[in-house]
């Protein structure tokens, strides 16, 4: 079930790892603006959660031609965008944040077939620095797959038979927020000129995955950081790379493991949970990432909604059931797997919800009780944010809100600290 190949479509060389580049990003929620309630944000979040968990660990098969590839990601499932310009002048573009790939692409001009975006498709003939890689070039040759007519071709396919063809292809990239501003030449980059399938306002995908054709890896930082404020607010969240990517106060920090057969993904060790006063007797190998590269814990910023190990959900789910002193109701839409009768706005009562603590290898992290658990006036229900799967999991976006997450690449550990996202 766990099997990804291949990740690489379009191959760079990995530059070496430095800290020079110092940036400042502003990562925007995908719905921002669109007027939804909390619990339907929540519940649109939770469908693409499911979606997306579904793709990160099954391979599906591509284009039936030449050019094949098989791709875990849906690009539309991405939960947080990222302005930026290519180009010479600069072009804006609109990508996902995804920490669960490595590619980098938009669409291009002139597009034979192309979805839908907010800003006008980027436009290579009106650049001074934009690059087609010749069939000949190193990079084209170290594509798994590749097409060459008279320049190098990459395309790729997604599970929902969403697809994109395009050009090998160079450009300089200009990333910062408004306040200051970086230009990094010869970015390796897909130019998409046939793209198909359901997406949002986005124009692509930069991949913060692993691999060396990723953004952090092309740009040769050695460490990123992001801090997510609340999804149902319309603040943006900073995202910092080189040595703006630091933590003050209370930090601590886990190793980063490896998965030979997803190297792309950061994992996570994790050894237990406590509900409330509750610690969990969890078996060992529920969160193992085994030799054959199942199982294992995920941190993602593409999914929103925690997805947990069958076996351990379901003490997760009797430990809350046991300490939350509400009756258990069913969500009609079918969407979480616990909720209770909330009492009304106007009750006394007062809910006691337990906390929730993950305890990773050599660090705890604590989650605020708005990352857990959500309480709708309108359904009257109260309901848990995690939802069951299979064998692996998958530590969500909203379980991250108000922690400021390091990514130390160069010694391989995450780090976090609680933090006021909006005020960095």
């Amino acid at each position: 079930m766990l099997q990804i190949v291949p990740l690489l479509l379009i191959y760079f060389l990995a530059p070496t790892i430095s800290t020079s580049l110092d940036i400042r990003l502003d990562l925007k929620p995908v719905d921002a603006g669109s007027g939804y309630t909390k619990f339907k944000l929540l519940q649109r979040a939770a469908v693409r959660s499911s979606n997306r968990a579904a793709r990160l660990f099954s391979g599906h098969t591509g284009f039936s031609g030449h050019i094949t590839a098989r791709e875990p990601v849906e690009p539309h499932e991405g939960e947080y965008l990222i302005e930026l310009a290519i180009g010479m002048p600069g072009q804006a573009v609109l990508l996902t944040l995804d920490t669960g790939s490595d590619l980098i692409w938009t669409q291009c001009q002139p597009c034979l077939i192309c979805f839908n975006q907010s800003f006008p498709l980027y436009n290579p003939s009106v650049s001074s620095t934009y690059y087609k890689y010749p069939c000949s070039s190193k990079l084209c040759n170290a594509l798994s797959l590749n097409a060459c007519h008279g320049e190098c071709m990459y395309g790729y396919g997604y599970g929902d038979n969403s697809t994109t063809f395009g050009i090998l292809s160079s450009e300089s990239f200009t990333l910062g927020s408004t306040d200051s501003t970086v230009t990094v030449q010869d970015v390796g980059f897909g130019c998409g000129v046939l793209n198909r399938g359901i997406f949002l306002n986005e124009s692509g995908i930069a991949g913060f995955g692993r691999g060396a054709l990723s953004l952090v890896s092309q740009l040769g930082v050695g460490k990123f950081a992001y801090c997510l404020t609340s999804f149902d607010q319309n603040n943006t969240s900073p995202l910092f790379m080189g040595s703006l990517a630091k933590l003050h106060g209370p930090v601590q920090t886990t190793p980063i493991l490896t998965n030979p057969a997803n190297p792309t993904f950061y994992y996570l060790s994790l050894k237990g949970i406590t509900v409330g006063t509750r610690s969990l007797k969890l078996p060992k190998s529920v969160f193992e990432l085994k030799k054959n590269g199942k199982g294992g814990v995920i941190l993602d910023s593409g999914t929103a909604i925690t997805r947990m190990a069958q076996a351990a959900f379901q003490q997760v789910k009797r430990a809350f059931v046991s300490q939350i002193k509400l009756k258990v109701a069913r969500d009609t839409t079918g969407i979480f797997d616990l909720c209770f009768l909330a009492p009304p706005s106007n009750s006394s009562y007062n809910v006691i919800v337990p906390r929730l603590v993950f305890h990773f290898d050599g660090a705890d992290m604590e989650f605020p009780q708005d990352n857990y658990i959500n309480i709708d006036q309108d359904t009257g229900l109260l309901c848990l944010l995690i939802l069951e799967s299979d064998e692996e999991t998958i530590i969500g976006n909203i379980q991250q809100q108000s922690m400021k997450i390091l990514y130390d690449l160069e010694k391989e550990k995450l780090s976090f600290v609680p933090a006021q996202c909006d005020r960095l």
